[in-house]
């Protein structure tokens, strides 16, 4: 069989299948927009698209969002029909629909059924949209028409495609009821063989600390700290989790300039902004910013973790929070629902209101005093990523998926 894999960031998502593609034998051709950051098997065949049109200066800013999605589906189908015009006709195409790069490829193979990974659908109301409401602009019907044209991309692309992945119920349950119909769910998977309890014997140099086995620690990790994964509530705690666990040091994780998600800081950073309201009130020697990490230096915190905290708005769910549980952690997790889909309180981690910082610190010091009930939940919180989220499995229902969609045969 011969896939075409679509991705502005390949493998991304797809890096863990396709070594099981490969020993099947498929033929396997990649489009992608940046360079290879991760090896691929050596047969697979990577062609990077170039974007040569920037997007139209004054254009509407409605249309800004959709247009740059035209313009890298544009450079992706160019791309795509040389392939064709060298006599490529893909068996199946795998697609991400984020960027807009699959919109027009059933246009040049209009006979090759498509299988879309959708990662969420952005609704007025609901969701994230308002969630917070600190920090986030009132709803109104500016606001409203600006997420429903900014859905423009994903109607096209689900119109396209002959079926759909995303991986988590959740991230399903934000598409419209008729779209879900045709929506598989598959997480990519954890690596539990890597990605497990650990114990450390030696110390650990964290800025002018050294952490032993007997130092309470607490982790915090986003790729960039911002409001959308609850950094000013993780923030605001850090002065009552000192007061209750005053030997206890918390170490947050992530690049602290820009956002990922969300509107920017009005002042700085919100790294800096948050910070600035507990001044005084906590003892920063024990507080600890790493920026982004090496994945072996991040692994060796969340192994050595009491108490890991993952917040936030009911969005796309975080890698981090399933790789602390496949560590062992004790989960302190927002009552969110893309977090309750996975933690259920006091079974396997604790849950909390994603907007009070007091009582996110008040749970986090009772596993940092009753070790045993936090060892036994974060044995739980293993458990339930061996149970659900093992790559391995994960891995073999995205390939048997993959199959059905390309020989017409489609099932949830």
């Amino acid at each position: 069989m011969k896939i075409l894999f679509v991705h502005q960031n390949f493998p991304s998502q797809y890096k863990h299948i396709l070594q099981e593609l490969s020993q099947e034998g498929h033929e396997l051709v990649a489009l992608g927009y940046f360079p290879l950051s991760e090896d691929v098997p050596p047969n697979l065949h990577y062609i990077r698209y170039p974007i040569k049109q920037e997007s139209t200066r004054g254009i509407h800013p409605l249309v800004i969002d959709l247009e740059t999605k035209a313009i890298k589906a544009e450079a992706c189908a160019i791309t795509a029909y040389q392939l064709k015009k060298q006599g490529f006709y893909p068996d199946l195409i795998c697609g991400h629909a984020g960027w807009g790069e699959t919109l027009f490829l059933k246009d040049i193979w209009p006979q090759t059924p498509q299988l879309t990974y959708q990662e969420f659908f952005y609704q007025p109301q609901g969701f994230d949209s308002h969630f917070d409401l600190e920090l986030q602009p009132k709803a109104s019907w500016q606001s409203s028409a600006r997420l429903h044209f900014k859905s423009a991309n994903s109607f096209l692309s689900l119109e396209r495609s002959e079926w759909n992945l995303t991986p988590t119920k959740f991230q399903r349950s934000s598409f419209p009821i008729h779209w879900q119909q045709r929506m598989s769910v598959i997480h990519e998977g954890i690596d539990t063989e890597i990605i497990k309890p650990k114990e450390h014997h030696e110390p650990l140099q964290l800025s002018d600390a050294l952490i032993t086995g007997k130092t309470p620690l607490v982790t915090f990790v986003n790729r960039r700290l911002e409001p959308y994964r609850g950094c000013h509530t993780m923030i605001r705690a850090i002065p009552e989790i000192q007061s209750k666990a005053p030997t206890a040091h918390i170490v947050l994780i992530g690049h602290t300039e820009g956002t990922s998600y969300g509107k920017k800081c009005p002042e700085g950073e919100w790294k800096d902004y948050f910070l600035k309201e507990i001044e005084g009130n906590y003892d920063p020697s024990k507080v600890h910013f790493t920026g982004a990490l090496p994945f072996h230096r991040y692994l060796d915190l969340l192994q050595r973790s009491w108490a890991h905290v993952y917040l936030t708005y009911p969005f796309v769910l975080g890698w981090s929070m399933l790789e602390a549980m496949s560590c062992g952690c004790t989960l302190i997790g927002s009552n969110t629902a893309p977090v309750q889909e996975v933690i259920e309180h006091r079974k396997n981690g604790l849950l909390v209101d994603f907007f009070d910082p007091l009582a996110l610190a008040r749970s986090v010091a009772s596993m940092l005093q009753d070790r045993d009930q936090a060892m036994d939940l974060g044995s739980k919180a293993r458990e339930t990523i061996m149970n659900r989220f093992e790559r391995k499995s994960c891995v073999r229902d995205h390939i048997r998926l993959i199959h059905q969609v390309a020989k017409g045969s489609f099932d949830q």
